[in-house]
């Protein structure tokens, strides 16, 4: 069948990066299966099972991927592990003999995967730690930058885009910090046998014996092991891996979900890049598309639901192990890194480029942040004597008219009803009352606490 005529997840080829792929990839898969077979042996020479020639020679094959050979076998026996053993043993002449003794496939397949985890954490975060100085840099620039801010996706108060910023990049830390956490966490099965009890070891080596063997091979992967174990790890881990995975990818949409608002051209403050040649519909030549920040939020969803595959995982893994996980699980796994891997590449590369329009956010300012000094109008009227009951109703009439003449398509015109009412200026004289309605001063700590996350992640990831 030539390229093309069969099916191929896009994640194959469209999502993720070369270096995620690579990680899940069926010959790296092997490559660490390989690896684990050659450091049980390693440690088995301690004991004399096994010579440093038999040792020696599994070494020098190590890298011998033969997937053609072992898909071949598989076919016929049905199981992808053995068959990989079987191409492993032929070989290696001197050493293939000795290959798995005492394991069960999940001694081999449980600790490849939680290194393939590591491989695939060691890839995301970095990527992350880039995205966060990207966004304090943003933070920075705009730190004072006022803002029309938006509750109930009705115009409010101003606050500051660095803020808005600040607000996204304090969540995107603490996601950081929790993948961190999980990466320094991550524990192996261990060599423990066919339920976890390590009989077959303990029948070697004896129960002092077995565990020098798993203390000797943890620490030439560098990995713990869980001190209890069925014939898996506990499901439990990739239960709180992917939700972490999915926790980084409710803030990333988050963020692409507001960013979509605000490009909209009703707002039109914010956008993703857009490049000159690029085409926003096949339709419609005008349209500029948010399709980066659109794509984020597409595969967010997807993450969002792994968490629930991880939970039933979980919680269906009866007694000592089932195996009614192993189909989902070879794909829910690397999948789910190859989106988060996609998000984290588009978000680097909107933060990068995000269009910032300040003309539109002084206009929305000036459109609807008269409305949010009503508040400041009131308190100082009712500090010089006015009746604070009789100045609200005052005010709310004066905020109904302003309204319904930006209905009408007209400017804002409540400084200038407020500045025109005797029931106002009595107590306020005009020049109080345009200071009351500038923006400029009415943003409170957003600037300062805006920076000062910029500080702290700079200060964290230095």
């Amino acid at each position: 069948m030539k390229a093309g005529e069969s099916y191929q997840s896009p994640f194959s080829w469209r999502y993720g990066s070369p270096e995620m792929r690579r990680i899940w990839s069926e010959e790296n898969r092997r490559r660490l299966w390989r690896r684990l077979w050659v450091a049980l042996a390693e440690a088995q020479t301690e004991f004399g099972l096994v010579t440093c020639e038999q040792v020696d020679d599994l070494i020098a094959h190590r890298d011998e991927i033969d997937l053609p050979r072992a898909l071949e076998v598989e076919a016929r026996i049905q199981h992808d592990l053995m068959a990989e053993l079987k191409v492993y043993a032929a070989q290696c002449p001197v050493g293939g003999g000795i290959l798995h003794l005492g394991a069960t496939s999940m001694d081999i397949k449980d600790n490849a995967e939680v290194l393939q985890v590591r491989q695939s954490l060691d890839l995301l975060l970095p990527r992350l730690q880039a995205l966060l100085l990207a966004l304090a840099g943003k933070v920075e620039e705009f730190a004072g930058m006022p803002v029309m801010a938006f509750t109930h996706l009705q115009p409010a108060e101003p606050t500051t885009l660095g803020y808005r910023l600040a607000s996204f990049a304090q969540d995107l830390l603490e996601d950081y910090e929790t993948l961190l956490r999980a990466r320094q966490e991550l524990k192996g099965k261990g060599f423990k046998g066919a339920v976890g009890s390590a009989a077959s070891y303990t029948m070697l080596f004896g129960t002092e014996g077995q565990a020098r063997l798993e203390e000797r091979i943890s620490q030439a992967l560098e990995l713990p092991f869980y001190p209890v174990a069925t014939q898996t790890y506990s499901r439990r881990q990739d239960y709180t891996l992917l939700s972490a995975l999915a926790g980084l990818a409710g803030t990333a949409y988050k963020f692409a979900f507001d960013l979509r608002l605000l490009q909209s051209e009703v707002i039109g403050e914010l956008g993703e890049p857009f490049s000159a040649e690029q085409v926003g519909s096949s339709a419609m030549p005008f349209k500029r598309n948010p399709i980066q920040a659109e794509k984020i939020d597409s595969l967010a969803r997807a993450v969002s639901a792994a968490p629930l595959t991880a939970w039933h995982n979980y919680a269906h893994s009866l007694l000592e192990r089932t195996l009614d996980d192993s189909a989902n699980r070879r794909s829910l796994l690397p999948e789910t890194f190859l989106a988060v891997d996609e998000i984290l590449l588009a978000l680097q590369r909107v933060i990068n480029g995000l269009r910032v329009n300040p003309a539109r956010a002084r206009q929305n300012l000036e459109r609807f942040g008269p409305f949010a000094a009503v508040e400041r109008v009131l308190m100082a009227a009712a500090r010089q004597g006015a009746d604070r009951q009789e100045m609200h109703e005052v005010l709310r009439q004066l905020s109904m008219q302003a309204w319904e003449a930006l209905g009408r398509g007209e400017a804002n015109p409540l400084v200038d009803l407020t500045l025109a009412d005797e029931r106002v200026t009595r107590w306020l004289s005009p020049d109080e009352m345009r200071g009351l309605f500038a923006v400029e001063g009415y943003t409170g700590l957003a600037e300062e606490r805006a920076r000062a996350m910029a500080a702290r992640i700079r200060e964290r990831l230095a």
